[in-house]
């Protein structure tokens, strides 16, 4: 399958032309274009985003704690992309402001679910697939995985 790729690269790149705003790389057999790359990376920091979240199961929720051993909702989120290398404002609100919008047949691992009462956000959490997310809930629990319990979300992307 390569060797067929490889082939094909070179008549790809002659048809671009040397002065096309379309530049064609190859990477390990593949062919990428512009944005493909950056797309990639964000997928990649939403999932190691998800693993801090993920490594903080069990510490207890304190309001207005961001880590890193006590969260509220969104002190979690913010911790959680903080340690890879984005930043996200203090408030589920703010935070849900600052993302890039999607749809439920847009989300992927990483992402933000934030539940809402009409247009105010009242709580965020980290979507981990599997209709479940990592979460701060509430005075006298701990960050955990729980199944999304309401229809009232929307969807948020890191930038």
């Amino acid at each position: 399958m390569t060797a067929h790729v490889n082939r094909r690269v070179p008549s790809l790149i002659a048809r671009a032309g040397t002065a096309s705003a379309l530049t064609l790389a190859v990477v390990g057999g593949s062919v990428l274009v512009p944005g493909a790359a950056s797309e990639a990376d964000a997928a990649t920091q939403a999932a190691k985003a998800l693993n801090v979240a993920a490594s903080k199961r069990g510490a207890p929720y304190k309001r207005g704690a961001a880590g890193p051993y006590r969260f509220d909702c969104s002190g979690l989120t913010l911790y959680s992309y903080k340690r890879v290398g984005k930043s996200l404002p203090r408030s589920a609100q703010a935070q849900y402001n600052k993302t890039r919008h999607i749809r439920a047949s847009q989300l992927q691992r990483g992402d933000l679910v934030f539940f809402h009462r009409g247009r105010s956000v009242y709580h965020v959490g980290i979507y981990a697939g599997g209709n479940k997310i990592w979460h701060s809930p509430k005075q006298g629990a701990v960050v955990r995985l729980e199944r999304i319990w309401s229809k009232s979300v929307w969807y948020g992307r890191v930038r």
